[in-house]
């Protein structure tokens, strides 16, 4: 909490009153403008504690009537009555006149967004712009003055366009930020744009006049008029995206758009609330909050962007007076506060909520602003005003001003002894051992107070005021000059601070002693009092710590600095050690200054170092830590989400238990800012208090934690049993103060809270509930109970209770169990209580599976209900939540919860709060939750029973047909028969209509109600009226609209009714169709009639029998349609019979496969040549599991059925049979026979038996597969899994015979020969010698086309030697069973022509003709070698030519004869070779020159 210390401006008493102030906007200089009756007016500048400052003092004959400063500078520009415009320097004590240009009152004075032009405007209309030097003097004659006639009020230059921030883009820059960087070198390669600094300074402005009228004047210094209105302006102001506001003296709100030439577009206009004729505090904050005070008791806001306007107002809790209005406002967006200045002398505070405070996104309008304490001053505010960086706040009460600066609120609580500051100089003092509360009021500013059991010390850096506690009053018992910063006390000694040492002192200022402390070790600048240890921290981050139990302070701890313990840390903000003086902890400074998310805990015995981290609630060694920043993982001790985004503020260990340490934790302000302009996940806790125990063993374990009270205000410190807080305060006015007003309502509902204490109070421990006043004992049981239960040893936890018999004791312990979750505990506990109810509860509690849920039933026993709210919300189990607010009376919560998260129990939730208000008489809010629970039909009217006026309204009202009905029959019971058929008739009941109409002997009313409605019922009722009339026409009419045919078919048959009878025996159901039938069975006379019931009937057997025996053939065939497998086999067969009579064959076989008698229906599709379908051969298919015949008679009939399928060419279905009947061999053939090659694959690699795959193999050797490698492969695949190594040779010789054939590839077909022979020499055969010549043949093939291959690899090293050992090849007896004998000859050929020698050529063409005629192969090849000879003669020839054209004609002629010749010997394909020679030679001709191509022509 802050507390506003005020400074009053004494220099000021002389100069009469003021009526105008203004601040610098970042120096803490004051400007105020008075009035003095004698001189005229004066202006004077203040500081921040309202010292004047003489050299800027400026005295005029004429009243001042605007102050406005330079943007940046001390420059101050006055403007006066009758035109005088003055510039007061401050900075270089100065004073400039404006050259005058006006001759009336200044009523604007506005410098540019840089300072370097000022405007100036009078009443009379005339504008002047002046440029000004960095002085504050004027350059040159004006820039513009223009004359408007009317007088000029409101003046607003237009803010520039937004440019980039260069100071901290310099800083980001430097910094190491890459992108500002970039954005600094606009030059850099990649950049897409330079860095857009925007103009230096807006130069256009907006000037209104009385009139209503606005004008424009641009940079360039032309005016033009903008806009106008119907009243006078009284506040332009701009908004972001150039969005000029425009608010006239009615309150007239309008936004314009601002284009860049100037031009205007209106977006809105509204009309503003507010006081009209009194003079408007108008304000803009957050770019678009409008806030407005135009003296009312209210403050009125509107949120320009979202629309939405709502007010605050002066509380009189808060201390304000019933009418107080608001003059003035003013807002701090550094600290969020809006003041207010009231008629009455106060100043209203409103702090607005921060975005990252606990749910203030959810918050709306005004409750985000929160009223605080105000500060109370003396007169009537008329003016409000937030300046300087310094945020000081200036009041003028016309008669005085004063400076309101912010100072922390002073507070200290030790050895039960509290001092709480509620004003600057009014402090509360609370003595919980004396039961004193005392207010003690000071004549000085105070900057610290220590508190004590014997004294409170006071201090402000100059003096130091001891006050002694004695009989419960407080008692000045010294006071004497110290400019100590800091202090602290123990017993009757006072502890101060000089450089370099410590002085103890006595009450009286007198100095004991001195402890000395090094340059190295730094200035004393911290200290602290536990137990009777003194804490001493250094500007230098070193500690030490002094023993005080001897006359005199002896070192405890040597000097200890942080940056040994914690490498890389900041400063020290805080050093406090435990009531024994062995443990020590810190808060540390970050380097900027800001507090550290961690707290340091070292052990002076051990000599370690614990580290907590409160943002990842982890626990770290010291000894792990290499250097601050970078630790290692540490041990989670706290699963608390809470903790995320805080850092401790202050920390207290208590004052007796050295094991007990306790701190505040709150927002992190760096991660606020972060985060603020996106809504939390979760609603952070604004302020935390968190307790541990700290042990050797064990180091930090979390014993307790749970969010600051909304009423408190902070931390004092723990004393066990109890936690002492300060309170927040509403208000104070002279010696009298108030607590915040929550804090008595909030301390009526916590039990234990002690809220005697005016700004103090106390809050019993968590483990310590209804324990306060035990004594010491029992406290440390307890204390040792709760520290072995947060360990987990549950054995040391037993033995130190186990002498406690206080129920009240087992009791708190019970309650302890709630926190840890502990039920194997709690049992102990109810069971020591005695707690019978709490015990079988607990029990049955646990069948629910989450732990919460079993622990919020504990506490629902224990009274502990918002543990138990709190728990349910945890385990999300909505359900029991529902049920524990229904139980709890906290019907709001339950139906919240019912509508949000457990709608399938809304409408019981509606019913049970409906019956709790019937209950509390409550009964119109209960008709409204009996509807919504759908239960208002049966329940209004039993609550309404004895209203019935109420009752037959609110039957009316509903206009319900449930509700009109049930109000009929009370009627009906009251003999009011016309008034319940009224009301029957609203329900639309037709039956009680009728009925009512019957017993009225309105029989042809109800017959009419009855055919117009349709109503079956009604119908009915008078169906039985006629009968009993002996109207059976009618009766019978009536029964048939109430589908009630039997009752119908009764009548035809009593009354002979045969054609009606028919009918409706056709729409009633089978039991009457048969009842009917018999009926026309026993006349003898309608046969077909009766045939057709008991066929529709189901009956099917009595139809067909009936049917036969009459001989009505057309019913039988209609019957037989309806015929099935689940019909009686012997009536099938007799009407299959019945069919094969009359040449219904197909229909015939149906009923026979119906009837299961397969054989007889494959007999006749045999016999009549009906093909069989798949659906019959499906039906005929007999499953393995039946049982109807034997398994070999199955498999006979499915055979049976393949082979007519195969007759009848349906193979694929034959393969199906064949398949399912065993018989694999038999379905492949078939399969074979439909020639599908996928299925043939498919079914030979399912079947996985030998002689299918060589079956599928064969089949697959018959398909072209020297171009499919599918096939190839599963050719090769299907003989290796079908063992048949000769097939599987036999196909690879053909494969090589295909590679020399066709593609003359004899690599290739060495590999399949070399495959061959070898599938060939592992094939078992039945004659081994006919292997052995077939091994014999390959093995001559693999040799012969090694020995050619090798050739054609040796020709380009020895051509000769390879062209020799073709030679040899020729010479083979068997070369042309492996090799081409044209491939060896074109080898040759081309061989010699290369060489040059032709006559070896001939010779090849001679070797070609003596192929032998009689040999068909050999003839082919003999063409084909003789065809590949010429060609390679020809080519070479070609390029003999064309590398030689002088050659020789006549060799060229002769080869050219010799090759016509060797052409003309294979007549047999005369044509087709000559045809290739014939285009190859005219090729050649073309391409020949003209000489030679004749010859070749004609030898060709």
């Amino acid at each position: 909490m802050a507390v506003y210390v005020n400074h009053q401006i004494e220099a000021l008493e002389s100069h009469g009153p003021q009526f105008h102030i203004a601040w610098h906007h970042i120096q803490p200089f004051l400007a105020i403008a008075s009035v003095n009756s004698n001189s005229g007016g004066s202006v004077g500048i203040f500081q921040e504690q309202g010292e004047y400052a003489c050299d800027a003092y400026l005295e005029r004959n004429f009243r001042a009537t605007c102050l406005n400063w330079h943007p940046s500078k001390l420059i101050l520009a006055v403007g006066c009555e009758m035109g005088d415009v003055v510039v007061v320097n401050k900075q270089d004590k100065e004073h400039h006149a404006v050259p005058s240009n006006h001759n009336a009152d200044i009523t604007i004075l506005n410098w540019s967004t840089n300072g370097t032009r000022l405007v100036s405007g009078d009443k009379l209309g005339v504008l002047v712009l002046w440029r000004m030097d960095q002085r504050g003097r004027v350059q040159g004659p004006p820039l513009l003055k223009h004359e408007y006639g009317k007088h000029l009020n409101c003046c607003i230059f237009r803010p520039p366009p937004p440019g980039e921030d260069l100071v901290q883009l310099a800083k980001a820059a430097v910094s190491g930020d890459e992108k500002a960087l970039d954005m600094f070198n606009w030059r850099k390669a990649g950049m897409g744009m330079s860095l857009k600094m925007g103009p230096q300074e807006g130069l256009s402005f907006f000037i209104s006049t009385t009139d209503g009228t606005v004008h424009y004047v641009n940079e360039r210094g032309k005016t033009s008029q903008a806009l106008t209105t119907e009243s006078p302006v009284q506040k332009l102001l701009f908004m972001e995206n150039d969005v000029l506001v425009v608010i006239t003296e009615t309150l007239l709100l309008s936004l314009h758009k601002i284009s860049l030439e100037g031009e205007i577009e209106e977006l809105l206009k509204v009309k503003l609330s507010g006081k009209i004729g009194h003079p408007a505090d108008i304000i803009l904050t957050d770019h678009s909050l409008l806030i407005t005070a135009t003296g009312e008791p209210v403050v009125r806001f509107w949120d320009l962007e979202r629309g939405e306007n709502y007010v605050v107002s002066l509380d009189e809790q808060f201390g304000f007076e019933i009418g107080e209005c608001v003059n003035c406002i003013s807002y701090c967006s550094a600290k969020g506060l809006l003041s207010g200045g009231t008629d009455k002398g106060r100043i209203a505070m409103w702090r607005k909520t921060s975005l990252s405070s606990q749910n203030a996104w959810s918050m709306e309008g005004k409750d985000r602003w929160k009223l605080q304490a105000p500060t109370e001053l003396e007169g009537n505010i008329i003016q409000i005003q937030w300046g300087s960086k310094k945020n000081l706040l200036a009041v003028n009460t016309t008669n005085s001003v004063q400076i309101l600066s912010e100072q922390a609120m002073c507070s200290h609580f030790h050895q039960q002894v509290a001092v709480v500051q509620v004003s600057p100089n009014l402090f509360s003092v609370t003595s919980y051992s004396d039961k004193m509360t005392e207010n003690l009021r000071l004549d000085m500013r105070v900057n610290g107070v220590f508190a004590a059991k014997d004294a409170v010390v006071f201090w402000n850096g100059k003096q130091v005021v001891v006050f002694e506690l004695s009989g419960g009053t407080l008692r000045n018992t010294g006071s004497f000059s110290c400019d100590s910063p800091v202090l602290a006390m123990h017993e009757e000694n006072l502890y101060t601070v000089e450089p370099n040492r410590v002085q103890v002192r006595t009450w009286q200022g007198t100095v004991k002693q001195l402890l000395v402390f090094s340059e190295s070790e730094g200035n004393p600048c911290l200290l602290d009092v536990c137990g009777n240890f003194l804490t001493v921290g250094t500007d230098l981050a070193n500690f030490k710590i002094f023993d005080l139990s001897r006359r005199e302070a002896k070192v405890h701890c040597g000097n200890k600095a942080l940056a040994d313990l914690l490498p890389g840390t900041g400063g020290i903000a805080s050093v406090k050690c435990n009531a024994s003086g062995n443990k020590v902890s810190i808060l540390i400074n970050k380097a900027d200054g800001s507090l550290d998310s961690k707290i340091c805990f070292y052990d002076i015995e051990m000599d370690t170092v614990t580290l907590f981290d409160f943002q990842s609630g982890q626990q770290k060694d010291g000894r792990e830590i290499s250097s601050f920043g970078q630790e290692a993982e540490g041990r989670k001790i706290s699963d608390l989400p809470d903790l995320c985004d805080h850092i401790p503020v202050s920390h207290f260990w208590d004052q007796n238990e050295p094991r007990l340490f306790i701190c505040e934790t709150a927002l992190d302000p760096n991660q606020q800012s972060l985060d603020k302009k996106q809504p939390p996940t979760e609603s952070p806790v604004d302020a935390l208090i968190i307790c541990f125990f700290i042990t050797e063993e064990h180091g930090l374990l979390l014993q307790d934690s749970f969010p600051l009270p909304s009423s408190y205000q902070s931390l004092l410190g723990m004393e066990v049993p109890h936690y002492y807080f300060s309170r927040k305060l509403l208000f104070w006015r002279g010696s009298l103060y108030k607590p915040y007003p929550e804090a008595e309502k909030k301390d009526a509902m916590e039990p234990g809270v002690i809220s005697l204490y005016q700004m103090v109070t106390r809050k019993p421990m968590r483990d310590f509930m209804g324990l306060e006043d035990c004594d010491k004992s029992t406290l440390d049981a307890v204390l040792n109970f709760s520290l072995y239960l947060t360990i987990g040893d549950m054995d040391e936890a037993f033995k130190s209770i186990k002498l406690i018999k206080s129920e009240a004791v087992w009791e708190n312990m019970a309650r302890m169990c709630v926190k840890t979750q502990r039920l194997d505990v709690a049992r102990v506990c109810l069971g020591n209580m005695g707690h019978a109810q709490g015990a079988k509860a607990l029990r049955e509690a646990e069948q629910e599976p989450e732990q919460e849920a079993r622990v919020a039933m504990l506490a629902i026993q224990l009274g502990m209900l918002e543990d138990a709210e709190r728990l349910y919300k945890q385990c999300k189990r909505f359900d029991l939540l529902n049920k524990f607010y229904q139980a709890s009376n906290q019907w709001p919560k339950a139906m919240e919860v019912a509508e949000a998260h457990d709608r399938v129990h809304l409408r019981t939730t509606y019913y049970n709060y409906a019956k709790h208000l019937e209950a509390t008489a409550d009964l119109g809010l209960a008709l409204t939750y009996y509807e919504k629970s759908d239960t208002h039909k049966f329940e209004v009217p039993r609550m309404l029973s004895e209203d019935l006026q109420a009752l037959e309204s609110y039957v009316n009202k509903m206009k319900d047909k449930g509700l009109w009905k049930w109000w009929a029959q009370y009627l009906e019971g009251q003999a009011d028969m016309e008034a319940a058929l009224k009301y029957y008739e609203l329900a639309q009941d037709y039956f009680s209509m009728v009925r009512i109409h019957c017993f009225l002997g309105n029989i042809q009313k109800a017959a009419d109600i009855a055919n117009v409605t349709g109503n079956w019922a009604a119908s009915y009722h008078v169906a039985r009226q006629y009968e009993s009339n002996d109207d059976i026409k009618q009766a019978v009419h009536f029964y048939t609209r109430a589908q009630a045919f039997n009752n119908a078919i009764r009548l035809c048959k009593e009354n002979n009714l045969d054609d009606q009878l028919m009918n409706l025996a056709l729409l009633s159901s089978p039991e009457d169709m048969i009842e009917a039938a018999r009926y026309y069975e026993g006349g003898g006379e309608q046969m077909d009639r009766a045939v057709m019931l008991y066929h529709k009937a189901g009956h099917l057997s009595k139809a067909l029998e009936l049917a036969f025996t009459t001989e009505q053939f057309a019913a039988l065939q209609l019957i037989a349609e309806d015929l099935d497998e689940k019909s009686d086999p012997a009536l099938l067969a007799r009407c299959s019979d019945f069919f094969i009579e009359h040449g219904q064959h197909e229909k015939a076989v149906e009923l026979l496969l119906a009837a299961k008698k397969y054989q007889d229906a494959l007999q006749l599709c045999l016999e009549q040549n009906l093909t069989i379908t798949e659906e019959m051969a499906e039906k005929m298919t007999i499953s393995k599991d039946s049982k109807e015949i034997p398994e070999d008679s199955r498999r006979a009939l499915l055979e049976q059925i393949a082979d007519c399928c195969m007759r009848q060419g349906n193979y694929h279905m034959a393969t199906k049979k064949y398949t399912q009947a065993g018989n694999k061999l038999k379905a492949m053939r078939a399969l074979l026979k439909s020639g599908d090659t996928e299925k043939i694959v498919f079914f030979a690699g399912v079947s996985r038996q030998r002689e299918i795959y060589i079956m599928a193999a064969n089949y697959l050797q018959s398909l072209d597969w020297r171009k499919d490698p599918e096939i190839m492969r599963n050719i090769i695949s299907f003989y290796t899994k079908g063992r048949a190594l000769d097939l599987l040779a036999g196909f690879y010789d053909a494969c090589a015979q295909v590679e020399v054939d066709e593609y003359q590839n004899y690599e290739k077909a060495l590999g399949a020969l070399t495959e061959a022979y070898k599938c060939l020499s592992k094939a078992k055969a039945r004659s081994p010698v006919e292997q052995e010549s077939k091994l014999a043949l390959l093995h001559s093939k693999m040799a012969l086309v090694k020995k050619f291959i090798q050739a054609r690899r040796l020709y380009s090293e020895d051509p000769r030697e390879a062209a020799r050992q073709c030679e040899l090849l020729l010479e083979e007896p068997e070369l042309d069973s492996a090799i081409r004998l044209g491939d060896i000859l074109g080898f040759l050929v081309e061989h010699h022509l290369q060489a040059q020698e032709f006559q070896a050529v001939s010779g090849m063409f001679a070797v070609c003709s003596l192929q032998h005629p009689d040999q068909p192969r050999s003839h082919g090849s003999g063409q084909r070698q003789t065809i590949v000879c010429l060609f390679i003669y020809l080519q070479y020839l070609y390029s003999a030519l064309l590398s030689h054209p002088e050659g020789d004609s006549g060799r060229i002629t002769m080869y050219t004869y010799m090759a016509n010749i060797q052409c003309h010997r294979h007549t047999t394909h005369r044509v087709r070779h000559r045809g290739h020679l014939t285009f190859y030679s005219f090729w050649l001709l073309c391409s020949i020159p003209a000489t030679w191509g004749g010859c070749c022509f004609i030898h060709l």
